[in-house]
C-alpha cells in the first residue's frame, strides 16, 4: 500500500491492525529535528518511533562453519560459544547428540564470519578445553550421501 502522510513522506507500508507503519524519507539533520520533538507523542493511541533503517550491509557477512573434534561431553553449547567468542563473533553453535540417548558426541559446529573464523582456527586448534585437546578446522560441505543418510536415518 502506498500513500503520502501529512509530511508529504511516502508511507510505503502501513500496518494499521498491528499500529506500524514504514516511512522512506531522505533527510538531514535539519528535517530531522521536528521529528524528534515527537517521539513519545501518541497519534491515535500509538506513541511514535523515530528509528534508522539499517543498511543490507550492516547486517550481512560470509560465514564458514568450523568442526570442533574431541569436545568434552560435558561441554554445553554456552561454553562452546564463550570460548569462540573470545576470538570473534559467534554466529551458532550446534552440538550433536546421539539420537537413541540423546548424549553428546564430542564434537560439534560453530558458525562464525569468514573474517573471525582463520583467527579462531588458529587460536583453538590443538588447545586444551577442559582436560580435552581441541580440534579446530574448517568444516567440509555435506555431500548428498550425507543428507541422504541422515534422512533415511530420521525417518
Amino acid at each position: 500500500m502506498k500513500s503520502s502522510n501529512t509530511l508529504g513522506l511516502p508511507v510505503l507500508f502501513s500496518f494499521a491492525l498491528a499500529g506500524i507503519g514504514f516511512v522512506i524519507a531522505h533527510l538531514t539533520q535539519m528535517d530531522i529535528s521536528p521529528l524528534i520533538f515527537a517521539v513519545g507523542i501518541a497519534l491515535g493511541g500509538i506513541a511514535v518511533a523515530l528509528l534508522p533503517a539499517k543498511t543490507a550491509t550492516e547486517d550481512s557477512f560470509t560465514t564458514k562453519t568450523l568442526y570442533v573434534g574431541n569436545l568434552p561431553y560435558r561441554a554445553n553449547e554456552v561454553a562452546v560459544r564463550q570460548l569462540f567468542a573470545e576470538h570473534g563473533r559467534v554466529v551458532s553453535v550446534r552440538l550433536m547428540k546421539d539420537k537413541q540417548t540423546g548424549k553428546r558426541r564430542g564434537f560439534g559446529f560453530v558458525e562464525m564470519p569468514d573474517t573471525d573464523a582463520a583467527a579462531a582456527i588458529k587460536a583453538l586448534n590443538e588447545k586444551e578445553f577442559q582436560q580435552r585437546t581441541l580440534k579446530v578446522r574448517e568444516a567440509n560441505e555435506r555431500s548428498s550421501n550425507d543428507k541422504q543418510a541422515e534422512s533415511n536415518e530420521t525417518a
